[in-house]
């Protein structure tokens, strides 16, 4: 089961004035499923994407940045899971459009007002013709409710739909920030995660939106990491609807960071989900760095424990095995580091400083943190001012057999 984590119940997910949400079971590999999303937007919504970085991207998001850099209003988004269409070529792409045709044709938009996301397999013909003809049911089935419908028809390994919900008082209305997400495997963003909507009915300026995805991401899933995989079909959508009737907000405005805190609050708890419903996960761990010169080198650091094999399985025997954490901090890739400077702390324990093991360390108290179900590690490298979080889980049998049955 997820580590500290619960499936929210959806009246804990609020509508979002000018967000319609139908799901539909297509068959698009397996019976019997949910695998097949519309999320209708209200005309005039403003809509901002980031994006994989892998070369190998999906058919659907070369055509999601298309469609964002024309500049087309974006009236609906598509999601199939059970495949990704990824790793298929020209015919790939020409699917990814066809399913925009089909659903623009059925709602009354041009195709390019509609961003198509696919998750799953990769290099496996998507089977449109079944996503084509399940439009219509997901269209009969549009409803402001069905945000955790939503969250349950785009899941592929995850255990536990992920959604979460805030509500804010700005220029005296109530705006509300409800989000979706899924991942569980294949999870190293470098920019956002498998898949993830999130939705305000807040008036917000595209110049403002842009700002506001590019803050929350940088603090939420560009801040996780499950294998270290980064997948061809990470996306993060951020709608703004403007139905909440506030006057609309720019970057200098007042209300500006309390949308976007809000906002990145929502972004932080979908991201932490997907790590505490890695693959097999039994533990969830939040590795703090600081004292560094730059954000960027404490991320190297960060990442280089969470990313560790060996760590992660030590993790999952609760072994304080951490002379494996001082090895991964020296090859993180900072060449001048004093690594007679920083201090290394499980929980409230400190493990090493002056380059070995302190003299105060004491291994059955480091034992009794490994055993707990949430583990802090903390760096200080003392060459700065700068710091940074990753959150990652364990390594466990499961995570194995989850991906060694993956396409059974």
């Amino acid at each position: 089961m997820p580590v500290s984590y619960a499936a929210p119940d959806a009246e804990s997910l609020y509508p979002v004035r000018g967000v319609r949400l139908g799901a539909t079971e297509a068959h698009v590999r397996k019976p019997n499923r949910k695998d097949v999303l519309v999320m209708e937007l209200a005309a005039g919504s403003k809509v901002a994407g980031v994006f994989t970085q892998n070369r190998f991207c999906a058919a659907p998001v070369i055509l999601c940045k298309e469609h964002l850099a024309g500049g087309h209003e974006i009236r609906a988004l598509l999601v199939n899971t059970g495949n990704a269409n990824a790793g298929t070529g020209e015919d790939g792409l020409r699917h990814a459009r066809e399913s925009c045709e089909a659903l623009a044709r059925l709602i009354g938009c041009a195709p390019e007002q509609i961003l198509p996301f696919s998750t799953g397999v990769i290099m496996e013909p998507l089977p449109v013709d079944r996503i084509i003809a399940g439009l219509p049911a997901g269209i009969d089935d549009l409803h402001e409710h069905h945000w955790l419908r939503a969250a349950e028809t785009i899941m592929t390994t995850d255990i536990v739909a992920k959604g979460a919900s805030r509500q804010i008082a700005l220029g005296g209305r109530t705006v509300t920030v409800t989000g979706i997400s899924k991942g569980s495997g294949m999870i190293h963003p470098n920019m956002a995660t498998m898949l993830g909507y999130i939705a305000t009915d807040a008036a917000v300026s595209q110049q403002a939106l842009d700002s506001i995805i590019d803050h929350a991401v940088n603090r939420s899933f560009n801040c996780i990491t499950v294998d270290g995989d980064t997948s061809t079909n990470d996306s993060l959508i951020l709608i703004a609807t403007g139905r909440s009737g506030n006057d609309e907000i720019g970057p200098a405005d007042d209300d500006y960071v309390r949308l976007r805190d809000a906002i990145t609050d929502v972004a932080i708890e979908l991201a932490q989900a997907i790590v505490r419903d890695g693959e097999g996960a039994t533990k969830f761990m939040t590795i703090q760095v600081e004292g560094g010169r730059d954000q960027a080198e404490c991320r190297k650091v960060g990442y280089a424990i969470a990313h560790s094999p060996l760590i992660k399985t030590a993790f999952f025997a609760s072994d304080p095995n951490l002379g494996r954490i001082l090895a991964a901090i020296g090859y993180a890739g900072i060449e001048d580091l004093d690594v007679s400077a920083l201090k290394l702390y499980l929980g409230d324990q400190l493990v090493a400083e002056h380059g070995g093991r302190a003299a105060s360390y004491v291994e059955e108290k480091a034992a009794a943190v490994m055993q707990a179900a949430e583990i802090t590690v903390r760096v200080d490298l003392n060459r700065g001012e700068a710091a940074a979080t990753v959150w990652t889980c364990d390594f466990s049998y499961d995570y194995v057999k989850i991906n060694a049955d993956y396409r059974s």
